[in-house]
């Protein structure tokens, strides 16, 4: 699966309650829910973000609760990916089990910066800076997690296996 899109950067340690305030946690809606997607860290994300683009942060992204609704609302908002340093392993585990892809790649946060235009194969776990023309690598997932973000997440997965048994 090939993403492209432009970057959005953030610092350190970016935790669930901006990147979908608490306020909003009443929703259950997915578009409702997007509607709030990093408004208190970023209130131009919104209006600026585009299908396909990418959120980019340093060190401990999705720290916080271990709510869903923060990685619902990224991949609703039309964000095809996160690439971070790290990442907090509850929103990592979360972000996976919806098809959210995320990528751990110190380097490529370290020489991309906010607007620069991203190539990543998440199959082969790389990443280019086609602005720069710096390419840097992800590790890859392992199978199965693989086969959950192709199919858009662990319901859609199941729905899936579930249909095969079937057929």
């Amino acid at each position: 699966m090939i993403l492209k899109g432009k970057v959005f950067k953030y610092g350190a340690d970016v935790n669930t309650d901006v990147i979908i305030p608490a306020r909003y946690l009443n929703m259950s809606d997915a578009d409702k829910l997007s509607a709030h997607c990093m408004e208190d860290i970023d209130a131009e994300f919104l209006n600026t973000v585009k299908p396909g683009d990418i959120i980019m942060a340093t060190t401990n992204f999705g720290c916080g609760s271990s709510r869903e609704h923060a990685p619902i609302a990224i991949k609703t908002s039309g964000v095809s990916c996160v690439i971070a340093a790290t990442f907090a392993r509850i929103f990592f585990r979360n972000a996976i089990n919806i098809g959210l892809p995320l990528l751990e790649s110190p380097e490529a946060v370290k020489n991309t910066k906010a607007g620069d235009i991203l190539e990543i194969d998440l199959e082969k776990g790389q990443i280019v800076n086609t602005t720069t023309e710096k390419a840097f690598t992800a590790a890859l997932y392992p199978p199965f997690m693989s086969e959950l973000i192709s199919a858009g997440g662990l319901i859609e997965y199941t729905k899936k296996r579930l249909a095969q048994t079937k057929a």
